[in-house]
């Protein structure tokens, strides 16, 4: 945005400060100056500036000029336009707001017998021609001159139409679906139903807030003018101009939150300086209100503040005296603000005690009135944020805040802490995701349907809803690591997931993880084998082995059951039990991610993804396993294989339950070897090379010994169905 110095000494004829001391101070507070450009003896600077969306009130130049008073002390000149006496109209113009969701205020005032021409410097304090000089500013007409100083100078929009091409009054109000309007650009556009325009009685004059008409734009055959100024709701301004591919000056300014009494002096500033040229007044300002924007803009509930909440807020500042109540108030008078002040020990007569007497006085607290053209002033601790920034940041002392406490972790912390060590130490590296993701996407992995959490106002089609799972993130990053020529992926994150409605959403936090490639194999020096199932298993059961569950197993739905989540292949995936509570799924991802399209990322994968989801609020129930270290025994450690079949319906758990229930303590160690099938055992049944290892602490077993524990165990695996091979 430009500014020229020469206009904001317009408004500030006190000015002492150079150009360059002013860009500092303005951008110490704030309102930040990227670039000064000298323009010349007389002329003063330009500056460059960078100002916050959250600032539209400082987006002119008599905003600049109000914050440049406020931290100088000075007076502002007011924004005060003399203008003829209005010649009486019989009827008053015609106005009507139908749309009263969209606007606020409209004003229409009616200029006759104008002169259409070259904008000049017409009357001081619309130096028109030199200040558009400086700016580089396109001059059209003295019309639509006016209307661009108008925003330049206070960062109003107004319009100018052709008064004799309006028929009869003004209608503010939606499009109806289908309507055109030729807007100042050339292009004819059709509107939508949710549009909001400027009409008259028949036809859409003007995109209300983006972009007047071409029908009534001010030529040089125009003699009657009408002028309008108003305040338009932020949302009705944005999705209009963003239908429409539209990004304008008034747009830009209306989007943000306009000044909504701004209106009425608009209007005088334009209709000077076009009367400078000739023309009388027709009529009293129209001036038509909706009260409910005006009570939540110009009539605002005034601010509880008080003094001693600056201070503590604040703190100490390098000077002794610190924020008097005099400096505070007049940071916020100088900003606009109006302040009923409260003094305990003052009379009621007496509200103001006079400063000498201050030190006797009581607390100080006041009740703040906001000026319209702030908006993003709301609460107590807005008011303390702008007595800091006018008073400067820098005059504050060095000081660290205080803090009695420790600092205390989260409850899961630790538990988080261990799930991230074993992941790690398992090979996989962490990750994190976009909360959102597509509709789609939700749908597919919601642990229910329907409570899948929309987004009022998504950024893309892609992120219009909570992510219900970190699914559909994983396997969009795991595609982009494929894409990227990273072929072995080991990939967790540790998210928060959320269902329910958009009134109600709950949040909990659940672990993703996935792996797609190949491994290093153990038994083949440099050669390495492709992931499978039982790797991400692995994975899971290291996590689960750090907490205390005393029953934890895997198992799978049939197919047909339909309770296998739908981003899993039914056949090569498996649940995860803890305690007899589901606490997560993993396995391979289902092709039809890929033919149906229904997760994005999943089109992209070309092989075999295999992927897994932990609910952690369930897991973290379970307490951590403590460690407890046990002496190495010095004593020879013995090995006994059991080549053992088994029917096809007796599986490992059931063998592993068994071995546990003998409690030797000298057993300390028990796998399987092998698996393997051939056609010499019986019909249905499969062979298992089950190795034990023994070990005492305190002595060499004996061979007695080794053969009564073979003995148990045989016996043991003999009672759930299995049998030593012959």
């Amino acid at each position: 945005m430009k500014i020229l110095t020469q206009w904001l000494r317009a408004y500030l004829p006190g000015l002492a400060s150079g150009d360059k001391q002013l860009a500092e101070d303005l951008t110490l507070r704030g309102i930040a100056v990227d670039g000064i450009y000298p323009l010349g003896e007389g002329d003063g600077s330009l500056y460059e500036m960078d100002i916050t969306t959250n600032r539209v009130d400082a987006m002119n130049h008599y905003g600049v000029a109000r914050e440049a008073a406020a931290i100088y002390g000075l007076d502002l000149k007011p924004l005060e336009f003399a203008l003829p006496a209005a010649q009486p109209a019989a009827p008053p113009f015609s106005v009507r707001i139908e749309a009263e969701d969209a606007c606020g205020r409209f004003t229409a005032r009616v200029l006759r017998d104008v002169t259409i021409g070259e904008s000049r410097d017409w009357f001081a304090g619309a130096e028109v021609a030199t200040y558009f000089g400086l700016l580089e500013q396109k001059m059209i007409s003295n019309a639509v001159d006016a209307t661009n100083f108008a925003w330049l100078a206070m960062g109003q929009p107004a319009h100018a139409f052709d008064l004799d091409k309006i028929e009869g009054g003004i209608v503010v109000r939606r499009a109806r679906k289908g309507e055109r309007l030729k807007t100042l650009d050339g292009v004819e556009r059709v509107l939508d139903a949710e549009d909001l325009v400027v009409a008259d009685h028949k036809k859409a004059l003007a995109l209300a807030g983006v972009m007047g008409g071409w029908d009534t734009m001010i030529t040089a055959e125009t003699k009657n003018v009408l002028i309008e100024a108003a305040w338009f709701e932020p949302m009705a301004v944005r999705q209009t101009a963003r239908r429409h591919g539209l990004h304008t000056d008034a747009s830009h300014r209306f989007e943000r939150g306009a000044d909504f009494n701004a209106a009425p002096v608009a209007s005088a500033l334009v209709s000077a300086i076009l009367l400078a040229s000739g023309g009388w007044i027709e009529g009293e300002l129209v001036d038509a209100r909706v009260a409910a924007f005006e009570e939540r803009t110009a009539r605002r509930r005034p601010v509880a503040l008080a003094l001693s909440e600056v201070h503590r807020i604040l703190g100490a500042t390098e000077n002794p005296v610190g924020i008097t109540a005099a400096a505070a108030e007049s940071v916020l008078t100088a900003l606009g603000c109006k302040l009923a002040s409260q003094r305990v020990g003052a009379s009621a007569s007496q509200p103001h005690a006079a400063p000498a007497a201050e030190q006797t006085l009581g607390p100080v607290s006041w009740q703040v009135t906001l000026p319209s053209w702030r908006l993003d002033l709301e609460r107590e601790i807005d008011l303390i944020e702008e007595i800091a920034r006018v008073y400067g940041y820098n005059r504050f002392a060095n000081t660290l805040p205080a803090f009695g406490e420790g600092v205390k972790a989260l409850p899961w912390a630790e538990k988080e802490a261990a799930v991230r060590s074993v992941l790690r130490g398992a090979g996989f590296h962490e990750a994190i995701s976009s909360t959102f993701c597509s509709a789609a996407e939700g749908a597919w992995t919601a642990a229910q349907p329907g409570q899948v959490v929309a987004l009022g106002n998504p950024l893309s089609e892609e992120a219009g809803v909570l992510r219900p799972s970190l699914v559909p993130g994983m396997l969009t990053m795991i595609a982009g690591n494929l894409n990227r020529d990273v072929n072995d992926v080991r990939l967790f994150e540790l998210g928060t997931v959320f269902s329910g409605t958009a009134e109600k959403v709950d949040e909990r936090p659940v672990l993703a993880f996935g792996a797609v490639g190949s491994f290093p194999d153990e038994s083949a020096l440099h050669e390495r084998r492709a992931i499978d199932f039982y790797d991400l298993k692995g994975a899971v059961e290291q996590a689960l082995s750090r907490f205390e569950a005393r029953s934890v197993y895997f198992d799978r739905f049939p197919a047909e059951a339909g309770l296998t989540p739908e981003w899993l292949h039914p056949y090569r995936a498996a649940r995860v039990v803890a305690e007899g509570v589901t606490v997560g799924w993993f396995g391979e991802v289902h092709p039809r991610l890929a033919a149906e399209r229904k997760v994005a990322a999943a089109a992209k994968l070309k092989e075999r993804v295999l992927v897994g989801e932990l609910y952690l609020d369930r897991l973290y129930k379970l307490p951590l396993r403590s460690p407890a270290a046990r002496e190495i025994s010095r004593f020879q450690p013995v090995r006994r294989d059991f080549s053992l079949v088994l029917g096809e319906g007796i599986a490992w758990e059931t063998i592993d339950a068994a071995m546990a229930e003998l409690q030797i303590p000298e057993l300390v160690e028990w796998q399987v070897r092998e698996v393997f099938r051939e056609a010499r055992l019986g019909a249905g049944e499969y062979a298992l090379l089950l190795r034990t290892t023994f070990q005492a602490a305190d002595r060499t077993l004996r061979e007695e010994e080794l053969a009564d524990f073979q003995r148990r165990i045989v016996e043991t695996v003999g009672n759930v169905g299995a049998r030593l091979r012959t």
